[in-house]
């Protein structure tokens, strides 16, 4: 399964994809994880990417790739595995597939996890965070046993800064405007499977097990 997780922010995109991980042992590529090992490893392009971050740069797309052939590349590189976070606009898509048809990984699908705007501004602005050990709530959705504190470690949950209503419509309409092409560019390469994100958890899930069960 080498498939890629499409999604806005607040789309469950990403809890999906762990799950995915439990279900079929495929690796979660997540460019911030990549990032932070890299780093940690003080690997040459570690080493670069930590020197673009020291500066306040952005991470260039040709060290997010070369973190990505890292890990895929040589004969003990996974076979399979789930994109999430990476690509987001299309240069980086085009350039990702040039890649994966290098080293023979071409991608099997791209799974869209489709929710409306209005869903995705309620369940951003609803989102909670443990202060102390960084548990993920939402007031709507997924709340906390007792408003305020954390079930895991009893701290109290936040609404983060970037998650209040004027951040999220600005982060949608940069979701709309560099991400949301990739729909169509994986829906004419006949790779784009879209799933209704705002069904239960439970049915999302299953609805995505019989997508990768029926991948070659």
């Amino acid at each position: 399964m080498r498939v890629v997780m499409l999604g806005a922010p607040g789309s469950g995109k990403g809890t999906q994809a762990k799950q995915l991980v439990k279900a079929y042992g495929a690796p979660q590529l997540s460019t911030g994880d990549l990032l932070r090992a890299a780093v940690k490893a003080a690997s040459p392009i570690g080493l670069r990417a930590k020197a673009a971050m020291d500066e306040g740069r952005l991470v260039s797309d040709d060290i997010v790739l070369g973190l990505i052939q890292e890990t895929l590349d040589g004969p003990h590189g996974p076979r399979d595995f789930i994109l999430d976070g990476f690509p987001r606009n299309l240069a980086q898509a085009v350039a990702l597939d040039e890649l994966l048809t290098r080293l023979v990984r071409p991608l099997q699908a791209a799974i869209l996890i489709d929710v409306s705007a209005d869903e995705l501004k309620r369940r951003i602005a609803g989102r909670r965070t443990c202060r102390d050990c960084g548990a993920i709530y939402n007031i709507y959705t997924a709340p906390s046993a007792r408003e305020g504190v954390c079930d895991l470690c009893g701290g109290q949950t936040y609404q983060r800064a970037d998650d209040n209503e004027a951040t999220v419509a600005q982060r949608l309409a940069t979701y709309e405007a560099e991400t949301a092409p990739l729909i169509g560019y994986y829906r004419s390469r006949d790779l784009l499977h879209s799933v209704p994100g705002e069904q239960p958890v439970d049915a999302i899930f299953a609805a995505l097990r019989a997508i990768a069960d029926g991948l070659d």
